[in-house]
C-alpha cells in the first residue's frame, strides 16, 4: 500500500505543474489560479493572502464566464476539517475543454477530511489496558482511526456457540448477556453467502431457562430474517441469505480488550479504546470520524425512480381493471389495464417532464399522448413478445411548474400503466470540473446504527422503510454530472464508500487515483432502478476507472466490493489494481437474468410465463486489470463478477485474475451474462476455484476464448456459449504470451518501499499456492507458500536494495538467495514459534538499476513468502 500512495504523491506533483490535463506550457498564462488555505480567510485568494475553500468556490464561479482557459483552486497543504460537504452545483461547472480544477499546490499535500481529533486519554482499567476520552454526548460514530490504521468497533468471539433461534431473535444458556451495558447499541452481525446483514439488539433479558434472550429490533429482525425483501426481476435478491446466526456481537462495553477496538458511549459522551503495542495516546493522532460526506457534486434533477401505477395522482377514466401479484416483471408486480378504447390515465405532476412505464406484448395496441391538453405523440405498445416495465411514453424539456399526462387508448385489444417517472427538473448535469492530487478521509455513515443493514447485494441495500434498493453514501459523491474528474486523487480510511458516479452520470473518470481502507465500496458507477430508461440522456454512460489502485474496501461492509457498476453503457475498467476485498473484486451488471428470455428462464427453471424486460447496459469494456486477493470474508463471488443482460457485445480481456481466498470463481459470468467476449485472460491460484463459471442456462451468447489458466477446472451449463478451453499452465512456467498478458496488467510498475506477495513483480516457479485472510500479521493479511524443495520465487525491481519478508516457524526450512544469478548463500526460517513478517535476507548499496532476486526452498515443510522491501 505504501508503494500506492507514494505513486500518488508523485503524480499529484507532476499534476500541479502547469495545467491540469497536460495543456502546453503557453497555455499556463491563460489559468485563473485561486488560493486556498485551511486558514484562509478573506476574498483575496492569492498565494500571500489565500481565502477559504468555499470563498475561492463562489469567485471561480465568477470568473469561469470570462475566463481565456481553466480556472483552478489550489490548495496549500494541511488540514482542512469538513463538518458538511463541500457542494458544487450547475452553477460551478467550467467548460468543455476548460475545467475548473480543483488542485494541490505543487509538492503539497492537502487533506480534506471530516473527523475530528481526540485528545486527552486517561486509563480507566489497567487490567485490561483500557483509555478513556471525552467526545460530545451522543456520538454514534462507527469508525475511529488511530495513527491512520483503522480501529474495529469491539467484537466477541466469531460464530459464538450455544445460540439458537426464535421468533423475536436468539436466545442463549449464558446468562452473562443480561449484564452487558446499554444493549440497545448491541449489534449482531452475520456473515452468510454473498451477504452481510447487521441488525441493533432492542433488548437483552433473562430467559425463562435461566439464560439469555436477545431480541433483536423488530423491523429490522422483520426484514432481514422474517420478511426479506424480493421484489425477483428485475431487482436482485432471492430472499436469502437471512439473518438465522450470529456471526459475531458487536459494540459493548464488555466486549473490550483486544488491542485496536473501541467502544463509544454514547449516553455519557466517552470513547474508549485499547491501544495496540507501541501507540502511545497521548501523542498518537486519534481521529473520529463525523460528517457522512466530504464531496457533492449535483447537476438536475437528482435520482429518478419510477412511482407504482398505484400512485394517488394517477386517475383512471372509463372501465379499467386492477391485477396484483402478476409474476410477470411488473413494478412492484401490478398494472392497470383497460380493454376499452377512449378509456384514460391522467397524472398531474410538478416537474419538467415525466415517463410512463407499460408493457409489450402482441396483444398491445395504440394510445395518444396529450400533454396539458395537446396532442403530442401517438404511441404503441405492440411486440412479438412480452417485456415488462417499458418506457411507453417518454416526455422531456417541459417548462418546470405543473403540468398534466393524458394517456388514451386507442388501438389493439389491451394498454396497461405500470408506473410513472417524474423528472421533476430539467436534465442539467453540473460539468467539466476536476479534482486532482487532493486526499480525502474520515468519513462516517451512522444509518445502520439505528436501522440496521438490509443487504442485498454487493453493496446494494433495501431501505429500511420503503423497502427500495439503496446504496452505502459515498465521501466524494457526484449526482447527473458530465465529465468530472478525479486524477491522482487519494480516498482512504472511510466510514462510507469511496467515489460513486451515480444517476446517470457521463463521460466521467476516476484515474490514476488510490482509494483504500473504505467501509464500502471502492468505487461505484450508475444505478439498479433505471434499467428501462431509452432516452441517452437519462442513461449511466461513457465513464471509465483507469491506472487506479483499489484495495482493502468492505472494512465494515464486507458484501462490499473494489468497483461496483450497475446499469451503464459504455463503462470502461482499464488497468486498474483491485485487491484485498472481502467480497468480489470488481462486479459489473445488474438484475440477474431480467433480460434473458422466457425459453432460457424455462430451462434454468424458473416460472413461466417469466418476468422479462430490457435493460440500457452494453458496451462495458473490462480490460487489464490486476484482481486479486478476493473473498477473504463471504462466498459466490470472484475476481471480476458479472450478471445480467446486454444490450451491445462488451469485452472481457487481459486481465490477470489471482489469489482466490474462498468461495470464488475466477471469472464469473453470472445469472443472465450475455454478449461478453472474454479472452486473452490470466488466472491463476484460485484455490480449487473454477478458473471459469457459467452455471445456467440464462447465462447466453457469449465468446470464451485464448485465455490462460493454471487449473482445467470449468463449468459450462450457459446457453448458445462459444467455448474453447483455456491453454493450462503448470507450475508457473507461463509462455511469452501469457507474460505479455501479466507485464501488461495493473496501473504499470509503481515506486515504493513494500511488494507484497501478490505484486505483479514477483513470479513463481514450481508449485505454488496463496493463502489469505490468515490473520496472523501477514504483509497484506496473505502470502504465497509451496511445500516442494527446489521451487523458488523471483522479484525483478530496479533499484539499490532488496530484503525478503517470510515467516518463520518450526515447520520451515532453510532458503536459498541468489541475486541477478549469483548465489548469496542460504537463510533458515525455522524457530520454534511462529514470526511474520520476518526479513530474512536484505541487501543495499546495489547499482541503481534493473536486478533480479531468487528465493529457493531447500528444506522443511514449508517456504512463505509475505512479500519483499525495496530502495
Amino acid at each position: 500500500m505504501r508503494r500506492a500512495v507514494f505513486a500518488c504523491l508523485v503524480a499529484v506533483a507532476a499534476a500541479t505543474f502547469g495545467v491540469s490535463g497536460g495543456l502546453p506550457a503557453e497555455a499556463a498564462s491563460h489559468t485563473d489560479v485561486l488560493h486556498v488555505a485551511p486558514d484562509g480567510h478573506g476574498t483575496a485568494c492569492t498565494t500571500q493572502s489565500p481565502c477559504a475553500l468555499d470563498t475561492a468556490r463562489d469567485q471561480a464561479r465568477k470568473l469561469v464566464p470570462g475566463a481565456a482557459g481553466d480556472v483552478a483552486v489550489e490548495l496549500q497543504g494541511g488540514t482542512y476539517r469538513l463538518t458538511g460537504p463541500f457542494r458544487l452545483g450547475v452553477q460551478d461547472s467550467g467548460r468543455p475543454g476548460h475545467p475548473v480544477v480543483y488542485r494541490a499546490a505543487a509538492g503539497q499535500t492537502p487533506v480534506l477530511t471530516g473527523a475530528v481529533r481526540v485528545t486527552g486519554f486517561t486509563r480507566v482499567d489497567a487490567a485490561k489496558n483500557i483509555y478513556r476520552a471525552k467526545v460530545p454526548a451522543g456520538t454514534a460514530a462507527r469508525e475511529l482511526f488511530v495513527d491512520g490504521v483503522r480501529a474495529d468497533r469491539d467484537r466477541g468471539t466469531r460464530d459464538p456457540s450455544g445460540f439458537s433461534v426464535t421468533a423475536t431473535g436468539f436466545t442463549t444458556a449464558d446468562a452473562s448477556y443480561t449484564r452487558w451495558t446499554d444493549p440497545a447499541h448491541v449489534e449482531v452481525v452475520r456473515d452468510s453467502g454473498w451477504k452481510q446483514m447487521r441488525c441493533p439488539l432492542a433488548s437483552i433479558t433473562p430467559s425463562a431457562s435461566g439464560g439469555s434472550d436477545l431480541t433483536v429490533d423488530p423491523a429490522c429482525w422483520n426484514s432481514n430474517h422474517t420478511s426479506v425483501p424480493h421484489p425477483g426481476f428485475p431487482f436482485n435478491g432471492a430472499g436469502l441469505p437471512t439473518l438465522d446466526g450470529i456471526t459475531w456481537l458487536e459494540n459493548a462495553y464488555q466486549l473490550l480488550g483486544t488491542p485496536g477496538q473501541f467502544w463509544i458511549d454514547q449516553n455519557a459522551g466517552y470513547l474508549y479504546y485499547v491501544p495496540r503495542p507501541g501507540e502511545d495516546l497521548a501523542k498518537a493522532d486519534v481521529e473520529l470520524p463525523q460528517a457522512q460526506q466530504l464531496v457533492d457534486v449535483s447537476g438536475t434533477p437528482g435520482h429518478l425512480a419510477p412511482l407504482n401505477d398505484t400512485d394517488w395522482r394517477a386517475v383512471y377514466t372509463g372501465s379499467w381493471g386492477y391485477s396484483g401479484g402478476r409474476p410477470l416483471g411488473d413494478l412492484n408486480a401490478d398494472v392497470h389495464y383497460t380493454s376499452a378504447d377512449g378509456d384514460a390515465v391522467s397524472y398531474t405532476f410538478d416537474g419538467t417532464g415525466i415517463q410512463m412505464l407499460s408493457e409489450t406484448n402482441d396483444d398491445e395496441g395504440s394510445a395518444d399522448v396529450y400533454v396539458d391538453g395537446r396532442k403530442v405523440s401517438t404511441v404503441s405498445g405492440n411486440g412479438p413478445v412480452r417485456l415488462a416495465q417499458q418506457a411507453m411514453v417518454s416526455v422531456t424539456g417541459l417548462a418546470k411548474g405543473t403540468h398534466t399526462l393524458r394517456v388514451v387508448k386507442t388501438g389493439g385489444t389491451y394498454l396497461l400503466v405500470d408506473g410513472f417517472t417524474v423528472i421533476p427538473d430539467a436534465v442539467t448535469p453540473v460539468h467539466d470540473i476536476t479534482f486532482s492530487g487532493l486526499t480525502f478521509t474520515g468519513t462516517a455513515w451512522t444509518a445502520p446504527s439505528a436501522a440496521g443493514y438490509i443487504d442485498n447485494q454487493a453493496g446494494v441495500l433495501w431501505d429500511p422503510t420503503t423497502r427500495t434498493p439503496t446504496r452505502i453514501p459515498a465521501a466524494l459523491q457526484v449526482h447527473r454530472g458530465q465529465r468530472i474528474t478525479f486524477d491522482g486523487d487519494t480516498v482512504a480510511h472511510t466510514g462510507t464508500s469511496g467515489i460513486d458516479l451515480a444517476d446517470q452520470t457521463q463521460d466521467s473518470a476516476v484515474t490514476g487515483s488510490t482509494i483504500s481502507d473504505t467501509a464500502g465500496t471502492g468505487v461505484a458507477i450508475g444505478e439498479v432502478d433505471d434499467y428501462y430508461q431509452t432516452d441517452p440522456a437519462l442513461m449511466t454512460s461513457g465513464n471509465t476507472v483507469s491506472r487506479s489502485v483499489v484495495r482493502f474496501p468492505g472494512q465494515e461492509y464486507a458484501d462490499a466490493v473494489g468497483i461496483w457498476v450497475g446499469y451503464s453503457r459504455g463503462t470502461t475498467l482499464s488497468h486498474n489494481d483491485v485487491g484485498y476485498t472481502p467480497y468480489s473484486g470488481i462486479s459489473i451488471g445488474w438484475g440477474w437474468g431480467w433480460a434473458s428470455d422466457c425459453t432460457l428462464q424455462a430451462k434454468q427453471g424458473l416460472s413461466t410465463p417469466c418476468a422479462h424486460g430490457t435493460s440500457y447496459a452494453g458496451d462495458e469494456h473490462i480490460v487489464g486489470n490486476h484482481v486479486h486477493s478476493v473473498m477473504g470474508a463471504l462466498f459466490d463471488g470472484g475476481p471480476i463478477y458479472t450478471l445480467g443482460g446486454l444490450s451491445s457485445p462488451s469485452e472481457f480481456t487481459g486481465n490477470v485474475l489471482a489469489e482466490c481466498i474462498d468461495g470464488c470463481n475466477m471469472i464469473y459470468h453470472d445469472e443472465g451474462s450475455s454478449q461478453w467476449n472474454t479472452h486473452d485472460n490470466l488466472v491463476r491460484y484460485g484455490n480449487g476455484s473454477l478458473w471459469v463459471n457459467l452455471w445456467t442456462p440464462s447465462i447466453h451468447d457469449d465468446a470464451i476464448h485464448d485465455n490462460w489458466s493454471d487449473t482445467a477446472a470449468y463449468n459450462n451449463n450457459g446457453t448458445n456459449i462459444s467455448f474453447q478451453q483455456a491453454t493450462v499452465v503448470d507450475d508457473g512456467n507461463w509462455p511469452a504470451a501469457a507474460q505479455a498478458i501479466i507485464a501488461a496488467a495493473g496501473p504499470g510498475t509503481p515506486p515504493g518501499a513494500v511488494a507484497d506477495d501478490d505484486d505483479l513483480r514477483v513470479s513463481y516457479s514450481g508449485s505454488w499456492s496463496s493463502s489469505g485472510s490468515r490473520g496472523v500479521g501477514d504483509l497484506d493479511n496473505g502470502v504465497h507458500y509451496a511445500q516442494h524443495d527446489g521451487a523458488s520465487a523471483t522479484i525483478s525491481f530496479t533499484g539499490t536494495g532488496v530484503g525478503f519478508l517470510t515467516e518463520t516457524n518450526s515447520d520451515e526450512g532453510d532458503i536459498g538467495i541468489t541475486l541477478d544469478g549469483v548465489a548469496k548463500g542460504t537463510v533458515s526460517a525455522a524457530t520454534p514459534e511462529r514470526h511474520a513478517q520476518q526479513k530474512l535476507w536484505s541487501v543495499s548499496g546495489l547499482t541503481d538499476g534493473p536486478h533480479t532476486l531468487t528465493v529457493t526452498k531447500l528444506s522443511g515443510s514449508y517456504l512463505l513468502v509475505d512479500g519483499f522491501t525495496l530502495s
